[in-house]
């Protein structure tokens, strides 16, 4: 008795392994010779059925939570890689030239750089809002100066 409990507690809780079901997921190996057979019988059989397999929901490129999570995933990756040279620690250390006043020059002509960036960020931002709203302007002076159809009620001929 003790051994036994002893063996499951080391070889962990006995499960199956997962394996998914050709309904679960699109690309099961049984989704895969059906398609090939379908393909071998009668072409549109096979189209027919490799165009369910692409559009139906369950494929992961449908899903937007994934793109959402691999932007932050990548936000987070530059946010901390702008951290560590910022701290100099990219990848052992920051790089110096052995010049310290050529590496002061170079860190506060990036540090211009990067606030010239940031402005000019900001001009083509303010530049877009303009253009928008000149387009919306003429957009309502046109709306405004169409004429209104006569309400009389009558068909016109």
């Amino acid at each position: 008795m003790a051994y036994t409990a002893d063996v499951n507690r080391w070889r962990g809780p006995v499960q199956e392994p997962y394996r998914p079901h050709m309904f679960d997921t699109p690309w099961h190996p049984g989704w895969i010779v059906v398609t090939v057979l379908g393909f071998l019988i009668w072409w549109p059989i096979g189209l027919a059925l490799l165009f369910f397999t692409l559009g139906s929901r369950k494929m992961g490129c449908w899903s937007h939570e994934r793109w959402g999570n691999k932007m932050e995933r990548m936000q987070y990756k530059m946010e901390r890689m702008r951290n560590r040279m910022e701290r100099g620690g990219f990848p052992f250390g920051q790089p110096s030239s052995g010049n310290r006043a050529f590496d002061e020059y170079r860190m506060e002509t990036l540090r211009r750089l990067e606030e010239e960036q940031k402005e000019f960020r900001e001009f083509l931002d303010r530049l877009r809002h303009a253009k928008d709203k000149e387009e919306f302007d003429l957009f309502m002076a046109q709306h405004r100066s169409r004429p209104n159809p006569p309400s009389d009620g009558q068909p016109q001929a």
